[in-house]
């Protein structure tokens, strides 16, 4: 077995480990949260092992981002892909990972659904309070984090999903110092939008 293969296995498979305990557990009383963190954590942790076994790729989401918008300009300039170093060792195609991303909605979606968090609202109270209630606002501010994130996921080679999960778990000192970078730069960011 491939040592990679089998170090983000035993990995995912601690991390379930782990975690059983805390499920066992009556969890801290959560605030607009339905579903136990330590429980999605543990899902988490399986479907990376899962997804080693069955694809023998770790799971991850910006690539979807691109390949997405690869398809999109190929329908508008087929010849403009061949003139992109990325798009000529990647061609895009709608893939597992595209799959993996919708999936992503579609249990977003479910997980409110089902916990009855689905309020159809445009503007939360919390972005309302700092920022006022115009939805085109928020929706601005929510395509432009977008556009980062997705340059910043390129300039790091993986997302949060790459580096924080698939990579942590198979040990890659990058994927740490990545997931440390998250944290060093979503804290500062979060604080200087709802705390001043």
């Amino acid at each position: 077995m491939n040592p990679a293969r089998l170090a983000a296995t035993l990995a995912g498979l601690g991390v379930a480990l782990a975690a059983g305990p805390a499920l066992a557990q009556e969890p801290a009383p959560q605030t607009g949260s339905a579903w136990s963190p330590y429980l999605a954590g543990a899902l988490i942790g399986l479907l990376s092992m899962v997804t080693f076994y069955v694809s023998d790729k770790p799971l991850g989401a910006s690539s979807s981002y691109a390949k997405v918008g690869g398809r999109l300009v190929q329908l508008v300039s087929p010849g403009a892909l061949g003139r992109l170093p990325y798009f000529r060792e990647n061609p895009p195609k709608i893939d597992w990972e595209v799959m993996l991303v919708l999936g992503v909605v579609v249990g977003a979606f479910a997980a409110a659904w089902t916990g009855g968090e689905l309020t159809g609202q445009w503007v939360q109270p919390m972005w309302e309070q700092r920022f006022g209630d115009t939805p085109w606002l928020r929706g601005l501010v929510a395509v432009a984090g977008g556009i980062l994130m997705s340059f910043g996921a390129r300039l790091a080679g993986g997302c949060t999903s790459g580096h924080g999960i698939s990579g942590a778990l198979q040990l890659s000192v990058g994927s740490w110092v990545a997931l440390a970078c998250f944290f060093l730069g979503g804290v500062p960011v979060a604080l200087l939008l709802y705390r001043l």
